[in-house]
């Protein structure tokens, strides 16, 4: 397992790539649920995964696809329940597995693939259960391997009920309380035009907690639990991030069988994708992983 500091310098692109986004296209997951995505750019494919309450028009994957787009294609999706896609009862992990493996048909076959937070262990499952990922770049999942991480079994408990009551605010409040932000600028997000697009999705609060609350603080990562992920992996967390998402990221690294450890300097689980970009590229646009190396 190899550790920087800082990420390399981005590779020029190799093509002219169109940058503008195309009007939203469809594609049918296995359960007969219809995905949206939109495809900019040019090159290789890379599949952008999201975070919780994040879509593909809200949250940072817009920009991080128009800063990759002059060196790959790039897909966005919006994950199912959110924004343009369809969502069929019941929610399981799975489903959102075969919603990749749907993007994945129409990239051609292959792709990279980039996750943050939940939407991490998202692409972290599908590289685990799906051929064609060719290389698989996460940030900051938020697996739980100490005992100073939140204690979060009762915190998606909590924000379960909230949805199930038809309480959408709420589960975003307790949501956003409960990931570290503080209350004040909770109540000034509320009153931001932000908090409506925010409640639109927070019906798929649970789908993430589905995701993540199985890694509880005090437990190690479950032996063997990624056998199946042979690609290279970038694993990435922000030096300016708690020392416990720096131990779960760390530990997540050490289980792959092909996996690096990136700390990118100054950043937080607040995502800037500028920062991200560099290190991206030359990850997918270079050299295969070789840990130890």
């Amino acid at each position: 397992m190899e550790q920087t500091t800082a990420p390399p310098k981005a590779a020029k692109p190799a093509v002219t790539p169109n940058t503008e986004s195309m009007p939203a296209h469809r594609v049918r997951s296995a359960d007969g649920s219809w995905i949206a995505f939109d495809r900019i750019g040019a090159g290789e494919p890379v599949i952008l995964v999201d975070a919780a309450l994040c879509d593909r028009r809200v949250g940072p994957s817009q920009a991080l696809a128009r800063l990759l787009a002059p060196h790959f294609t790039v897909i966005t999706y919006d994950r199912r329940g959110r924004g343009e896609s369809g969502d069929t009862a019941p929610y399981a992990i799975a489903r959102e597995v075969e919603d990749i493996a749907a993007l994945l048909a129409e990239a051609g076959g292959t792709a990279c693939l980039w996750g943050m937070s939940s939407g991490a262990v998202l692409a972290l499952e599908a590289a685990n259960q799906l051929s064609g990922v060719k290389k698989l770049a996460l940030y900051e999942a938020p697996l739980i391997v100490d005992d100073n991480g939140p204690a979060t079994r009762m915190q998606w408990d909590r924000i379960a009920e909230a949805v199930a009551a038809g309480r959408r605010s709420d589960a975003v409040r307790l949501f956003l309380r409960g990931v570290g932000v503080p209350r004040f600028f909770v109540g000034m997000m509320r009153l931001s035009p932000l908090w409506p697009k925010l409640k639109s999705i927070a019906h798929t609060l649970p789908y993430d907690g589905a995701l993540v609350r199985g890694y509880q603080r005090g437990r190690a990562l479950p032996a063997g639990r990624w056998h199946s992920v042979t690609a290279p992996v970038l694993v990435m967390a922000g030096s300016r991030s708690p020392e416990w998402m720096h131990r779960g990221n760390g530990a997540l690294a050490a289980a792959l069988p092909n996996a690096l450890y990136c700390t990118l300097e100054g950043q937080t689980h607040r995502l800037k994708p500028s920062a991200h970009v560099p290190a991206l590229v030359e990850f997918f646009a270079g050299e295969p992983a070789r840990p130890g190396a």
